[in-house]
C-alpha cells in the first residue's frame, strides 16, 4: 500500500505569537507540496495566529498536547473541544518530554489517545526508547509496552486514522540520529506489532513517523524507507530548512 507521506513540524515551547504567525508566512510558500500531508504542531498561544496564516494552504495544524477531560476546573488545561474550535486537527500525545518532566504515564496517555479521537482529532501517538534501554536490547519490548498500553479501547478503525511517532529519545535535541537501517528496524516492528494487535489491513493503513533529528542532510534517506511515513521534526522546524524535508521528494 502506497501511504501518502506526513511532515509535522513540534515547534515545542517556541515562538511568540508574532513569531510564530512570521514563521508560518516565511513557510507558506516554500512548503507547498501537493505530494506531502504538512501540520505545524505549535504552543496553544500560537493556535489562533497560526491557523490565521495557513488558511486555504495545503498545511494543516496541529496542537502540542490535550486534556483527558471536556471541560471545568483544570486549571491550565486546554480541552479538545477546544482544539477543534479553533481549527486543529492533529495533536502529539505522548511526547518523550511530556512523559519525562510531567510524568505523564501510558494510563493517562490512553484516556488522552481516546479524547482526541472521540472529538474527531488524529493523535499522533509518540513513543521511543532511552539510551540505556537501547544499549540493554530491550528496545522493541519497551515500545510494544507503550503502544499497546496507549491503544487500549481503540478500534481497528481509529488505529489506521493515525500516525504513530517513533521517536528514539537519545535522538531527540542531540544531534544523534537513529542510522535509517535502525529506524527503519522499529518502524517496521511497530508495524508488525499493530497487525497483531489489529489486522494487517490496520497496519498497512496506519502512518509511522521517525521523530529522532530528521533533519534536510538525512530526511531523504529515511523516508526511502518503507516503513517510514514520514518524520516529527522539532529544531529544523523553526526554520526555512523545514521546507527541505518537506519537498524531500522535488
Amino acid at each position: 500500500m502506497s501511504r501518502r507521506k506526513i511532515i509535522a513540524g513540534n515547534w515545542k515551547m517556541n515562538k511568540t505569537p508574532s513569531e510564530a504567525k512570521a514563521l508560518a508566512e516565511l513557510l507558506k510558500p516554500l512548503v507547498d507540496n501537493p505530494d506531502v500531508d504538512v501540520v505545524y504542531c505549535v504552543p496553544a498561544i500560537d493556535l489562533l495566529p497560526v491557523a490565521e496564516v495557513i488558511k486555504g494552504t495545503n498545511v494543516m495544524l496541529g496542537a502540542e498536547n490535550v486534556s483527558d477531560q471536556d471541560a471545568g476546573a483544570y486549571t491550565g488545561e486546554i480541552s479538545a473541544d477546544m482544539l477543534v474550535d479553533a481549527g486543529v486537527k492533529f495533536v502529539i500525545i505522548g511526547h518523550s518530554e511530556r512523559r519525562q518532566y510531567y510524568r505523564e504515564d501510558d494510563a493517562f496517555l490512553n484516556q488522552k489517545v481516546l479524547k482526541a479521537l472521540e472529538k474527531g482529532l488524529t493523535p499522533i501517538l509518540c513513543c521511543g526508547e532511552t539510551l540505556e534501554q537501547r544499549e540493554a536490547g530491550v528496545t522493541l519490548d519497551w515500545i510494544r509496552l507503550q503502544l499497546k498500553s496507549d491503544l487500549q479501547g481503540v478500534t481497528k478503525e481509529q488505529a489506521a486514522s493515525m500516525v504513530i511517532a517513533y521517536e528514539p529519545i537519545w535522538a531527540i535535541g542531540t544531534g544523534k540520529t537513529a542510522t535509517s537501517d535502525q529506524a527503519e528496524e522499529v518502524c517496521g516492528a511497530i508495524r508488525k506489532l499493530i497487525a497483531e494487535i489489529y489486522d494487517t489491513d490496520t497496519a498497512e493503513k496506519i502512518r509511522i513517523q521517525y521523530g529522532g533529528s530528521m533533519k534536510p542532510s538525512n530526511c531523504r534517506e529515511l523516508l526511502a524507507k518503507p516503513d517510514i511515513d514520514g518524520g516529527l521534526i522539532g529544531g529544523a522546524a523553526l526554520k526555512a530548512d523545514f521546507a527541505d524535508i518537506v519537498n524531500y521528494n522535488k
